[in-house]
């Protein structure tokens, strides 16, 4: 895992030989279940220690996971980036939402894998479960990586935002446009862009950054939208 450690330096993330160890047991497993199930395209040894390793690790650029934050990591398909950053942190409650039950069947392996204590995986769409008083604005802090675009990212994403809180993207490639194409949507949704964060680093050949959307207000009842509208009619 030396990509990994040398990049995590490079955030100011001295990792310990137990969490090394359990990245190890991670890439293991990760590309052992692919074999089963799509779980990822990248299964090279170097390229997941970067670009879902460390990618993953990056959000500590914009937010320092406290022990009192609850997270929720929408859409997070084999546990990106939630598993990497509680493999570092193992303090925050986190919840990985993913649609598609076998994917929920590998996290809940993983988890049970690693010790992750305060990780639970529960298998549901994001506009099914953002509707749930259980979840619905009960989180600090909402991730999400590759979902979708940022209009459709932001509906299924900040239902879960407890005021005051934070929904943090991971996004490739240039966001300008698309950001400027989700400001109503974002509005309408009770966020409002507070930072955009390139992610400048050798490690990464392609251009990366992170959106930072404070929760300011309350999501109308009607959002998310039924399971597929996000997608298909973006609020423009």
């Amino acid at each position: 895992m030396e990509l990994l450690v040398s990049g995590a330096q490079k955030l100011n993330i001295s990792l310990t030989q137990k969490q090394i160890d359990k990245f190890e047991i991670y890439y293991h497993e990760l590309t052992e279940w692919n074999d089963k199930i799509n779980l990822t395209h990248i299964t090279d040894y170097a390229e997941v220690q970067i670009k879902h390793f460390l990618d993953s690790l990056t959000l500590t650029m914009v937010w320092q996971p406290a022990a009192s934050d609850y997270v929720i990591d929408v859409g997070t398909g084999a546990g990106l980036p939630g598993i990497p950053l509680n493999i570092v942190y193992p303090d925050f409650k986190l919840v990985l939402l993913e649609a598609t039950g076998k994917k929920v069947s590998f996290l809940n392996h993983i988890i049970e894998k690693l010790g992750l204590h305060n990780a639970a995986a529960i298998n549901g769409r994001a506009e099914d479960i953002g509707q749930q008083e259980e979840y619905r604005e009960k989180f600090d802090i909402v991730i999400c990586r590759a979902v979708a675009e940022m209009a459709t990212a932001a509906e299924l994403s900040l239902p879960f935002c407890k005021t005051s809180g934070r929904f943090v993207a991971s996004k490739k490639g240039e966001t300008a446009e698309e950001i400027s194409h989700a400001n109503k949507a974002i509005e309408l949704l009770g966020g409002k862009v507070e930072q955009i964060k390139e992610i400048d680093m050798t490690e990464f050949t392609d251009s990366r950054r992170l959106v930072v959307i404070k929760k300011a207000s309350l999501t109308p009842d009607k959002y998310p939208r039924r399971a597929g509208m996000p997608e298909k009619r973006p609020i423009r």
